[in-house]
C-alpha cells in the first residue's frame, strides 16, 4: 500500500526520523517503504533485537517502530535498553498481538503507543506522526486497557507522599494540561480546549516531565491518575 495525505513534516521542517524493526523482511521493507513515501526519513531497519539496539544508538531515530516478537533480544527488552538512554526517542509497537498482557508489558517497558498489524497504512502513518509529536497512540480499545491498569495500580496501597518542600511544584497551567493528558485527550484536543497552540501544549508537557523526572507521557498519565487529577 502506498501512503497518501499530509507529508511527515512541513516544507521548512526536517523530516521525522524513523527506524523500523521487524523480523519479517517483506513486512519490514513494506513498512519502511510506506513511511518513506509519506515523507518520513527512515534512517535504519533491523531484523533482530541486538541489531536494533546497535543501529538505534548509531542513528538516534525520533520514532522506533518496533515488533515485539524478535529473535535474540525480545522487543520489550529493546525498549528497556533504549528508552531513557536515547534523548527524545519514542517507541511505537507494531505487533500482530493484541493480547492485553503484551500491551501492558510493552507500555511498562517504555513504549509510547501500541498498534496492531491489522491497522491500515494511513493509520500507521498517522500513529507515527502523533508518536513523534508526543501523543500516546493505541489501537482502539487498548488505550482504555492501559488507563484501567493504571487506575488499578493507583488503587493499591502506596508509600505515603513526601512532604519534602523540595518536591517540584507545577504551575496552574501545567497542572491543567496534566489533568487533560490524564483524561486521555490528545495534544491537539488539549490545545483546542485551552485555546493555546499545539507547541505550547508540548512545551508544558516537556516542562512537567522534567520537573517530575519522568520519561514519557505514559509515566505522566500514571502520575496524574495516582493523584486523582483525572477526576477533576
Amino acid at each position: 500500500m502506498s501512503a497518501q495525505g499530509d507529508r511527515a513534516a512541513g516544507p521548512d521542517a526536517a523530516p521525522i526520523t524513523v527506524m523500523v524493526v521487524d523480523d519479517h523482511p517483506m513486512w519490514r521493507d513494506a513498512v519502511a517503504r510506506d513511511l518513506a513515501e509519506a515523507g518520513f526519513d527512515v534512517v535504519a531497519t533491523a531484523g533482530e533485537g541486538a541489531q536494533a539496539v546497535r543501529r538505534a544508538r548509531a542513528t538516534s531515530p525520533r520514532v522506533l517502530v518496533l515488533d515485539l516478537n524478535l529473535p535474540g533480544l525480545p522487543g520489550v527488552q529493546v525498549c528497556k535498553e533504549l528508552v531513557g538512554t536515547l534523548p527524545g526517542l519514542r517507541v511505537l509497537v507494531l505487533s500482530a498481538s493484541g493480547e492485553h498482557a503484551d500491551v501492558l508489558e510493552a507500555v511498562k517497558s517504555g513504549a509510547t503507543g501500541y498498534l496492531v498489524k491489522s491497522a491500515s497504512t494511513a493509520e500507521l502513518i498517522e500513529a507515527v506522526r502523533r508518536t513523534a509529536a508526543g501523543d500516546a497512540v493505541f489501537t482502539p480499545g487498548l488505550a482504555g486497557l492501559v488507563l484501567g491498569e493504571y487506575r488499578r495500580l493507583a488503587a493499591d496501597p502506596a508509600p505515603a507522599a513526601s512532604d519534602d518542600p523540595k518536591v517540584p511544584q507545577l504551575t496552574d497551567r501545567e497542572r491543567e494540561v496534566l489533568r487533560l493528558v490524564a483524561k486521555g485527550l490528545s495534544y491537539k484536543q488539549i490545545a483546542e480546549r485551552l485555546v493555546i497552540s499545539h507547541r505550547t501544549v508540548q512545551n508544558h508537557v516537556q516542562n512537567t516531565l522534567g520537573k517530575l523526572q519522568l520519561h514519557n507521557r505514559v509515566e505522566l498519565v500514571r502520575y496524574a491518575i495516582e493523584r486523582g487529577l483525572d477526576d477533576g
